[in-house]
């Protein structure tokens, strides 16, 4: 049939009604369609409909582009982010000789660090996109990839540090791509969780294998290595050669070094004596010239990282961020640990992560990060702070609404430290604030103790996310949660009532721990407590 007549045919109703919900889905931000498009809307229909339609035609159009299928829009734009994170990569290296002073030189190697691994998440985002992944997985690295772009900002701003240096990259529209990227998988989100296929290995419990470890560490030359820096060393120089979990055992002794896991060291578990007999410690902190990121007494970015049965420690004291763990390892496990510090201890950086039976200390903001993290069964424990400060226990850090991201506290007890109890009448101590616009916290089925103020939750910078961020509280008890009619009213603040409105917050659903934590050998609840 002639194609003009094809053309100038009227439309029959449903047909009409076809191309009127596609016209006006160009015109409407942020509304993606259910799979796909008519082959005559280009790529710039599709940049319409994300969070920053500017970069995505930028960096995604080119002549005759056409794209069928959101599938086909986000692959396009997850390899547009990854050339983008590339070149911002190898720009940041270039630019480090620039640097004239050692704050500058301090907050340049995290950005350089940060761009590695976020086109390290980039990269698996595209390879198992293309493999059909499911939407999960590259939620949980987009969002690692967007959190790193933040805090290599962050860092220069922490040490006052000149960053006009570094321009050039942080003209690149690498976050904005990367929003795009959250915003078109999370249409793909179906309710399920999928078993990851690049997780665990099947058969090999964790708790058996750390009865056989590969290197042994003592200070009293009855292992293989004095210091946990050279066993880790070994481990990594055997991880190119085998495939299989690594286990280090860390015998009784206090041990003052600091420890970067690499992308690059998988699979690896630290094994130690007990809460405080293996002690790792370090006192690094901000006010003696570490960004945050950097201050970390242990930091881990290896998938599936395990510890057990040991104390980390930042003893710079309250006055100033000095982290003990940070961890930005994909389903990480942290079992009968001890995390002690004062301000900024425990940063669940990204990814998945889950710990149980562990004991956590600090004062201001001592549990902050963006992963997607669940604390199960442990001892949340506030500390004296410096005069006229009042104690925080999170501050979440999702920037972006589209980010699966959030900290979970579960069946643990939130106490006075022996040094708060004396004062604590004095002192004030909160459940959270919001770091970041979209800050995500819910305490369930916890023992909160009288030190919580009766507010619950305080700002952090005046009317800044209160709007925004979701915080919750379902069926807590003890002195601190039978206030619950003077928590604040802020319209991001829910107390809630009904379990079929916090089951998403869930191991089994937050984390998908169902798919993982079993080949772990670690106790761990996927449900509700009530719902046993």
């Amino acid at each position: 049939m002639d194609t003009a007549a094809i053309l100038n045919r009227p439309p029959k109703p449903l047909l009409f009604f076809f191309f009127l919900f596609f016209s006006l889905h160009c015109i409407t931000t942020h509304s993606f369609p259910a799979t796909s498009l008519p082959s005559s809307h280009n790529i710039d229909c599709w940049c319409r409909s994300v969070p920053h339609p500017e970069p995505c035609r930028l960096y995604l159009s080119h002549p005759n582009s056409t794209v069928h299928r959101r599938s086909d829009f986000f692959k396009i734009s997850v390899k547009a982010a990854l050339n983008l994170a590339v070149h911002a990569q190898a720009r940041t290296r270039r630019l480090g000789s620039r640097c004239s002073s050692e704050a500058e030189k301090t907050a340049w190697l995290d950005c350089w660090k940060l761009f590695g691994n976020t086109v390290l998440q980039l990269n698996r985002t595209l390879f198992f996109s293309v493999n059909n992944s499911n939407a999960v997985d590259a939620q949980t690295w987009l969002s690692a990839a967007l959190t790193n772009l933040y805090t290599c900002n962050k860092g220069f701003t922490e040490l006052k540090a000149n960053s006009s240096f570094m321009q050039p990259v942080f003209s690149y529209r690498v976050s904005d791509l990367i929003s795009n990227c959250l915003a078109i998988n999370s249409a793909s989100f179906n309710g399920t969780v999928e078993l990851p296929r690049w997780g665990w290995e099947g058969g090999r419990r964790l708790l058996q294998a750390s009865g056989r470890a590969d290197f042994v560490v003592a200070k009293d030359g009855s292992g293989n290595f004095g210091t946990i820096k050279a066993a880790l060393d070994a481990a990594a120089a055997l991880r190119r050669s085998s495939s299989r979990r690594i286990v280090v055992h860390v015998k009784i002794g206090v041990y003052a070094e600091y420890l970067q896991i690499a992308s690059s060291l998988r699979d690896l578990t630290i094994t130690g004596d007990g809460k405080g007999k293996t002690i790792i410690t370090g006192r690094r902190s901000v006010a003696l010239g570490y960004t945050t990121f950097s201050s970390a007494t242990i930091s881990v970015f290896g998938d599936r990282f395990v510890a057990t049965d040991i104390t980390i420690r930042n003893t710079y004291g309250a006055g100033s961020q000095g982290v003990a763990l940070l961890s930005g390892s994909d389903q990480s496990v942290f079992y009968r640990c001890s995390i002690e510090g004062y301000q900024d201890t425990l940063c669940v950086y990204t990814q998945r992560q889950f710990y149980r039976q562990c004991d956590i200390y600090g004062t201001i903001d001592f549990i902050f990060g963006n992963a997607a993290v669940v604390i199960q069964n442990s001892n949340i424990v506030a500390r004296k702070p410096l005069k006229g400060e009042a104690n925080v226990i999170t501050a979440q850090g999702r920037t972006d609404q589209n980010q699966n991201t959030g900290i979970v506290i579960q069946s643990s007890k939130i106490l006075a430290a022996p040094d708060l109890k004396p004062v604590h009448r004095q002192v004030k101590s909160y459940l959270g604030r919001p770091w970041q616009l979209y800050s995500r916290t819910v305490y369930m089925e916890n023992y909160i103790d009288s030190i919580i103020d009766r507010a619950g939750w305080i700002p952090f910078n005046g009317n800044f996310a209160l709007d925004t961020l979701f915080y919750a509280e379902f069926q807590n008890n003890g002195p601190g949660a039978k206030v619950l009619r003077f928590r604040v009213k802020w319209k991001g603040v829910h107390i809630i009532r009904r379990p079929s409105q916090v089951t998403q917050f869930t191991v089994g659903n937050f984390i998908a721990g169902g798919t993982w934590l079993p080949a772990t050998g670690v106790p761990f609840d996927s449900g509700l407590s009530s719902g046993k």
